[in-house]
Protein backbone atom coordinates (compact mmCIF):
# COMPACT_ATOMS: atom_id res chain seq x y z
CA UNK A 1 0.00 0.00 0.00
CA UNK A 2 2.82 2.91 1.06
CA UNK A 3 4.68 2.26 -2.41
CA UNK A 4 1.32 2.83 -4.34
CA UNK A 5 0.70 5.60 -2.24
CA UNK A 6 3.67 7.23 -2.98
CA UNK A 7 3.53 6.86 -6.55
CA UNK A 8 0.37 8.32 -6.72
CA UNK A 9 1.08 11.60 -4.42
CA UNK A 10 4.88 12.21 -5.49
CA UNK A 11 3.53 13.62 -8.91
CA UNK A 12 0.91 15.63 -6.67
CA UNK A 13 3.91 16.73 -4.08
CA UNK A 14 6.15 17.75 -7.01
CA UNK A 15 4.04 19.99 -9.20
CA UNK A 16 2.31 21.76 -6.61
CA UNK A 17 5.60 22.54 -5.17
CA UNK A 18 6.65 23.70 -8.29
CA UNK A 19 3.59 25.99 -8.42
CA UNK A 20 4.20 27.56 -4.59
CA UNK A 21 7.97 28.30 -5.81
CA UNK A 22 7.16 29.43 -9.28
CA UNK A 23 4.42 31.88 -8.28
CA UNK A 24 6.63 34.86 -7.42
CA UNK A 25 8.24 34.61 -11.53
CA UNK A 26 5.21 34.07 -13.02
CA UNK A 27 2.51 36.82 -14.23
CA UNK A 28 -0.50 37.59 -11.75
CA UNK A 29 -2.80 36.59 -14.96
CA UNK A 30 -1.25 33.29 -15.24
CA UNK A 31 -3.47 31.14 -13.20
CA UNK A 32 -6.88 32.77 -14.24
CA UNK A 33 -5.54 31.70 -17.79
CA UNK A 34 -3.85 28.22 -16.54
CA UNK A 35 -7.62 27.25 -15.50
CA UNK A 36 -9.26 28.50 -18.78
CA UNK A 37 -7.23 26.41 -20.35
CA UNK A 38 -7.59 23.43 -18.51
CA UNK A 39 -11.77 23.98 -18.71
CA UNK A 40 -12.08 25.03 -22.15
CA UNK A 41 -8.71 21.87 -23.69
CA UNK A 42 -7.26 20.12 -21.15
CA UNK A 43 -9.97 18.16 -19.28
CA UNK A 44 -12.21 18.25 -22.58
CA UNK A 45 -9.46 16.00 -24.02
CA UNK A 46 -8.89 14.00 -21.05
CA UNK A 47 -12.65 12.64 -21.02
CA UNK A 48 -12.92 12.67 -24.45
CA UNK A 49 -10.23 10.14 -24.85
CA UNK A 50 -11.61 8.04 -21.41
CA UNK A 51 -14.92 7.76 -23.30
CA UNK A 52 -13.18 5.98 -26.10
CA UNK A 53 -11.18 3.89 -24.28
CA UNK A 54 -12.88 2.51 -21.45
CA UNK A 55 -14.51 -1.00 -21.72
CA UNK A 56 -17.51 -1.56 -19.38
CA UNK A 57 -18.24 -4.58 -16.99
CA UNK A 58 -22.19 -4.83 -17.02
CA UNK A 59 -22.42 -5.79 -13.72
CA UNK A 60 -21.03 -2.37 -12.97
CA UNK A 61 -24.37 -0.58 -14.34
CA UNK A 62 -25.37 0.19 -10.68
CA UNK A 63 -22.31 2.63 -10.32
CA UNK A 64 -23.33 5.43 -11.92
CA UNK A 65 -26.68 5.52 -9.95
CA UNK A 66 -24.88 5.57 -6.68
CA UNK A 67 -22.49 8.20 -8.04
CA UNK A 68 -25.15 10.65 -8.82
CA UNK A 69 -27.01 9.59 -4.98
CA UNK A 70 -23.84 10.51 -3.53
CA UNK A 71 -23.09 14.03 -5.71
CA UNK A 72 -26.81 14.77 -4.35
CA UNK A 73 -25.66 13.51 -0.66
CA UNK A 74 -22.85 15.69 -0.84
CA UNK A 75 -24.55 18.76 -2.17
CA UNK A 76 -27.64 18.20 0.49
CA UNK A 77 -24.84 17.37 3.16
CA UNK A 78 -22.97 21.02 2.24
CA UNK A 79 -26.17 22.54 1.93
CA UNK A 80 -27.65 21.87 5.33
CA UNK A 81 -23.75 22.42 6.84
CA UNK A 82 -24.07 25.93 5.38
CA UNK A 83 -27.10 27.41 6.83
CA UNK A 84 -25.79 26.17 10.37
CA UNK A 85 -22.96 27.60 9.68
CA UNK A 86 -24.45 30.93 8.93
CA UNK A 87 -26.76 30.86 11.76
CA UNK A 88 -24.00 30.78 14.11
CA UNK A 89 -22.21 33.34 12.10
CA UNK A 90 -22.71 37.55 12.90
CA UNK A 91 -24.58 39.19 10.34
CA UNK A 92 -21.39 41.27 9.32
CA UNK A 93 -19.12 37.77 8.78
CA UNK A 94 -21.97 36.29 6.32
CA UNK A 95 -20.44 34.01 3.69
CA UNK A 96 -19.88 35.65 0.12
CA UNK A 97 -21.82 33.78 -2.52
CA UNK A 98 -18.41 32.49 -3.80
CA UNK A 99 -17.53 31.36 -0.61
CA UNK A 100 -21.07 29.76 -0.74
CA UNK A 101 -20.07 28.12 -4.37
CA UNK A 102 -17.04 27.20 -3.53
CA UNK A 103 -18.23 24.82 -0.11
CA UNK A 104 -20.79 23.16 -1.78
CA UNK A 105 -18.31 22.23 -4.46
CA UNK A 106 -15.96 20.65 -2.09
CA UNK A 107 -18.46 19.27 0.20
CA UNK A 108 -19.71 17.25 -3.38
CA UNK A 109 -16.78 16.93 -5.79
CA UNK A 110 -13.97 14.33 -5.02
CA UNK A 111 -10.81 13.87 -7.01
CA UNK A 112 -11.59 10.66 -8.61
CA UNK A 113 -9.73 10.73 -11.48
CA UNK A 114 -6.32 12.40 -10.78
CA UNK A 115 -5.89 10.49 -7.48
CA UNK A 116 -9.11 8.06 -7.47
CA UNK A 117 -7.66 6.28 -10.97
CA UNK A 118 -4.49 5.98 -9.22
CA UNK A 119 -5.20 4.59 -5.82
CA UNK A 120 -8.17 2.59 -6.15
CA UNK A 121 -6.57 0.00 -8.71
CA UNK A 122 -4.19 -1.10 -5.89
CA UNK A 123 -6.76 -2.26 -3.64
CA UNK A 124 -9.39 -3.90 -5.75
CA UNK A 125 -9.50 -6.79 -8.63
CA UNK A 126 -8.81 -6.13 -12.48
CA UNK A 127 -12.37 -6.99 -13.19
CA UNK A 128 -13.84 -5.30 -10.55
CA UNK A 129 -11.91 -2.02 -11.90
CA UNK A 130 -15.02 -0.41 -13.90
CA UNK A 131 -16.96 0.16 -10.84
CA UNK A 132 -14.50 2.79 -10.21
CA UNK A 133 -13.75 3.71 -13.75
CA UNK A 134 -18.05 4.38 -13.73
CA UNK A 135 -17.72 6.12 -10.35
CA UNK A 136 -15.04 8.72 -12.10
CA UNK A 137 -17.00 9.49 -15.33
CA UNK A 138 -20.01 9.62 -13.93
CA UNK A 139 -18.56 12.27 -11.42
CA UNK A 140 -16.95 14.10 -14.04
CA UNK A 141 -19.91 14.46 -16.75
CA UNK A 142 -22.89 14.80 -14.02
CA UNK A 143 -20.98 16.28 -11.25
CA UNK A 144 -18.21 18.50 -12.15
CA UNK A 145 -19.11 19.79 -15.37
CA UNK A 146 -23.11 18.96 -14.30
CA UNK A 147 -23.77 19.75 -11.20
CA UNK A 148 -21.22 21.59 -10.48
CA UNK A 149 -21.39 24.09 -13.46
CA UNK A 150 -24.98 24.65 -11.98
CA UNK A 151 -23.47 25.45 -8.48
CA UNK A 152 -21.06 27.72 -9.87
CA UNK A 153 -22.63 29.46 -12.26
CA UNK A 154 -25.14 30.22 -9.71
CA UNK A 155 -22.93 31.35 -7.06
CA UNK A 156 -21.41 33.76 -9.80
CA UNK A 157 -23.62 36.04 -10.00
CA UNK A 158 -23.76 38.84 -7.22
CA UNK A 159 -27.45 38.99 -6.97
CA UNK A 160 -28.14 35.41 -6.87
CA UNK A 161 -32.04 36.51 -6.32
CA UNK A 162 -32.10 37.70 -10.04
CA UNK A 163 -30.74 34.10 -11.19
CA UNK A 164 -33.04 32.32 -13.38
CA UNK A 165 -33.12 28.70 -13.96
CA UNK A 166 -32.37 29.24 -18.10
CA UNK A 167 -29.09 30.74 -17.09
CA UNK A 168 -27.91 28.03 -15.55
CA UNK A 169 -29.31 26.03 -18.57
CA UNK A 170 -26.97 27.99 -20.84
CA UNK A 171 -23.74 28.04 -19.01
CA UNK A 172 -24.58 24.40 -18.69
CA UNK A 173 -25.07 23.13 -22.52
CA UNK A 174 -21.66 25.17 -22.92
CA UNK A 175 -19.62 22.88 -21.27
CA UNK A 176 -16.76 21.56 -23.35
CA UNK A 177 -16.23 18.18 -20.82
CA UNK A 178 -19.92 17.33 -21.88
CA UNK A 179 -19.48 17.76 -25.41
CA UNK A 180 -16.13 15.93 -25.30
CA UNK A 181 -17.68 12.95 -23.51
CA UNK A 182 -20.49 12.54 -25.76
CA UNK A 183 -18.28 12.62 -28.95
CA UNK A 184 -15.77 10.07 -27.38
CA UNK A 185 -18.87 8.31 -26.72
CA UNK A 186 -20.00 8.20 -30.30
CA UNK A 187 -16.83 7.72 -31.84
CA UNK A 188 -15.87 4.55 -29.70
CA UNK A 189 -15.99 2.93 -33.08
CA UNK A 190 -14.23 5.14 -34.92
CA UNK A 191 -10.32 4.16 -35.46
CA UNK A 192 -8.07 7.05 -35.42
CA UNK A 193 -4.58 7.37 -36.91
CA UNK A 194 -1.67 6.08 -33.95
CA UNK A 195 -0.14 9.92 -33.73
CA UNK A 196 -3.61 11.07 -32.68
CA UNK A 197 -4.48 7.94 -30.38
CA UNK A 198 -0.96 8.25 -28.67
CA UNK A 199 -1.51 12.68 -27.63
CA UNK A 200 -5.05 11.38 -26.00
CA UNK A 201 -3.25 8.98 -23.97
CA UNK A 202 -0.40 11.74 -23.76
CA UNK A 203 -3.37 14.04 -22.45
CA UNK A 204 -3.05 13.16 -18.98
CA UNK A 205 0.37 14.01 -18.66
CA UNK A 206 -0.26 18.12 -19.57
CA UNK A 207 -3.61 18.14 -17.58
CA UNK A 208 -2.69 16.71 -14.28
CA UNK A 209 0.89 19.01 -14.07
CA UNK A 210 -1.36 21.40 -14.70
CA UNK A 211 -4.11 21.13 -12.09
CA UNK A 212 -1.21 20.85 -9.11
CA UNK A 213 0.57 23.65 -10.50
CA UNK A 214 -2.40 25.73 -10.21
CA UNK A 215 -3.47 24.19 -7.11
CA UNK A 216 0.39 25.19 -6.20
CA UNK A 217 -0.18 28.82 -7.21
CA UNK A 218 -3.20 29.04 -4.88
CA UNK A 219 -2.18 27.14 -2.22
CA UNK A 220 0.74 29.85 -1.83
CA UNK A 221 -1.87 33.41 -2.12
CA UNK A 222 -3.45 32.12 0.81
CA UNK A 223 -3.10 34.61 3.72
CA UNK A 224 -4.15 33.85 7.22
CA UNK A 225 -5.98 30.61 8.63
CA UNK A 226 -9.34 31.44 8.27
CA UNK A 227 -9.80 29.37 4.81
CA UNK A 228 -8.02 26.42 6.60
CA UNK A 229 -10.44 26.41 9.39
CA UNK A 230 -13.52 26.44 6.98
CA UNK A 231 -11.76 23.47 5.01
CA UNK A 232 -12.55 21.40 7.98
CA UNK A 233 -16.45 21.26 7.14
CA UNK A 234 -16.25 20.30 3.59
CA UNK A 235 -13.10 17.93 4.42
CA UNK A 236 -15.15 16.16 6.80
CA UNK A 237 -18.28 15.53 4.88
CA UNK A 238 -16.03 14.30 1.82
CA UNK A 239 -13.76 12.04 3.12
CA UNK A 240 -15.44 10.41 6.50
CA UNK A 241 -19.30 11.36 6.21
CA UNK A 242 -20.27 10.56 2.29
CA UNK A 243 -17.79 7.17 2.12
CA UNK A 244 -19.42 6.36 5.41
CA UNK A 245 -22.97 6.46 3.91
CA UNK A 246 -22.11 4.93 0.91
CA UNK A 247 -21.02 1.85 2.66
CA UNK A 248 -23.72 1.61 4.16
CA UNK A 249 -26.33 2.06 1.46
CA UNK A 250 -24.34 -0.38 -0.75
CA UNK A 251 -24.26 -3.33 1.89
CA UNK A 252 -27.80 -2.94 2.63
CA UNK A 253 -28.30 -2.62 -1.45
CA UNK A 254 -26.16 -6.61 -0.89
CA UNK A 255 -23.20 -5.67 -3.07
CA UNK A 256 -20.03 -6.07 -1.37
CA UNK A 257 -16.40 -7.16 -1.85
CA UNK A 258 -14.61 -5.01 -4.15
CA UNK A 259 -16.96 -3.15 -5.58
CA UNK A 260 -17.93 -2.19 -2.57
CA UNK A 261 -14.33 -1.30 -1.20
CA UNK A 262 -13.83 0.55 -4.58
CA UNK A 263 -16.79 2.92 -4.64
CA UNK A 264 -16.24 3.40 -0.81
CA UNK A 265 -12.82 4.73 -1.48
CA UNK A 266 -14.10 6.67 -4.78
CA UNK A 267 -16.67 8.33 -2.80
CA UNK A 268 -14.19 9.36 -0.03
CA UNK A 269 -11.53 10.98 -2.40
CA UNK A 270 -10.28 14.23 -1.37
CA UNK A 271 -11.98 17.84 -3.02
CA UNK A 272 -11.39 17.78 -6.62
CA UNK A 273 -8.71 19.94 -8.36
CA UNK A 274 -11.76 20.61 -10.84
CA UNK A 275 -13.49 22.78 -7.95
CA UNK A 276 -10.28 24.81 -8.68
CA UNK A 277 -10.96 24.46 -12.18
CA UNK A 278 -14.35 26.05 -11.51
CA UNK A 279 -13.38 28.64 -9.45
CA UNK A 280 -11.34 30.17 -11.70
CA UNK A 281 -13.77 29.96 -14.48
CA UNK A 282 -16.73 30.93 -12.46
CA UNK A 283 -14.85 33.35 -9.98
CA UNK A 284 -15.34 31.87 -7.11
CA UNK A 285 -12.98 31.49 -4.02
CA UNK A 286 -9.95 29.78 -5.06
CA UNK A 287 -8.47 30.13 -1.67
CA UNK A 288 -11.20 27.37 -0.09
CA UNK A 289 -10.76 25.59 -2.72
CA UNK A 290 -7.22 24.85 -2.53
CA UNK A 291 -7.80 25.24 1.41
CA UNK A 292 -10.34 21.95 1.05
CA UNK A 293 -7.98 20.23 -0.84
CA UNK A 294 -4.79 20.06 0.98
CA UNK A 295 -7.10 19.33 4.32
CA UNK A 296 -9.22 16.48 2.72
CA UNK A 297 -5.82 15.28 1.09
CA UNK A 298 -4.25 14.75 4.29
CA UNK A 299 -7.57 12.93 5.90
CA UNK A 300 -7.85 10.91 3.62
CA UNK A 301 -4.51 8.99 3.90
CA UNK A 302 -5.42 8.72 6.95
CA UNK A 303 -8.96 7.32 6.50
CA UNK A 304 -7.73 4.76 3.97
CA UNK A 305 -6.60 2.52 6.08
CA UNK A 306 -10.17 2.35 8.01
CA UNK A 307 -11.99 1.84 4.71
CA UNK A 308 -9.54 -1.19 3.99
CA UNK A 309 -10.46 -2.25 7.76
CA UNK A 310 -14.07 -2.11 7.45
CA UNK A 311 -14.49 -3.53 4.06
Amino acid sequence: MLDRLIDAYTPLICWTGLGILSVRFLPSAFPYWLGRGLYWVGVPIEIFSLARQTTFDERAQLAPLITIGSLILGLGLGWVSLQIWQRLQPVSLAPTPGIKGSLLLCSMLGNTGFVGLAIVPSFISATDLSWAVLYSVTQNVFGTYGLGVLVSSYYSRKDTATNRWWMQFQDLVRVPSLWGFALGSLTRSMVFPTVVESSLHASIWVVIPGAFILMGIRLSQIKGWQSLKLALLPAILKTIVMPTIVGIAMTMLGIGSDPRLGLVLMSGMPCAFAGLILAEEYNLNGNLVASSIIVSTLMFLVMIPVWLYFY
